[in-house]
């Protein structure tokens, strides 16, 4: 029997921009479930309240029977193992974010076995992050452009 491949992506969602959905339309056919997983940082008053991330997010995959939507505060390796993910997704914007990654990569991968996907971010793309959304929004300018659209 075939092992199912789960995938977690996590991340703050905040808001959840069209980078991420690329990511995760490409990212989709590699796995037979990705676990999209909003971080909660009791740290940080994240802009957008998590009721309106988690919303956004389940009206714009409702139907999806491959992506499950969670909210979680621990590490994100521990979240994996609980869920049973072998496989965490991350969004890489430019080199330094690459190198970065691949460091993280390693240490998931020596420390709890999970493996870790890199996507690029498409060009026309990776200018755009939450940071700088989050920045547009909070001046009143409209942010509909940099936000994925229901199917």
């Amino acid at each position: 029997m075939t092992e199912t491949k789960i995938a977690l992506f996590p991340g703050s969602f905040d808001p959840y921009t069209i980078g991420h959905h690329d990511i995760l339309m490409r990212a989709l056919p590699l796995f037979d479930k990705v676990v999209i997983a909003i971080g909660i940082n009791r740290n940080k008053k994240p802009y957008f309240p998590l009721e309106e991330r988690l919303s956004s997010l389940q009206e714009l995959y409702e139907g999806n029977k491959k992506i499950e939507i969670i909210t979680y505060n621990t590490l994100t390796t521990d979240l994996a193992q609980t869920i049973g993910a072998q496989y965490i997704i991350r969004g890489v914007r430019n080199f330094s974010d690459y190198e970065y990654e691949l460091t993280i990569a390693d240490v998931n991968r020596k420390l709890n076995g999970i493996e870790t996907v890199l996507f690029f971010s498409k060009p026309e793309l990776s200018h755009v992050s939450s940071s700088i959304v989050r920045e547009l929004h909070s001046f009143g300018k409209n942010i509909t452009e940099y936000l994925p659209t229901k199917k």
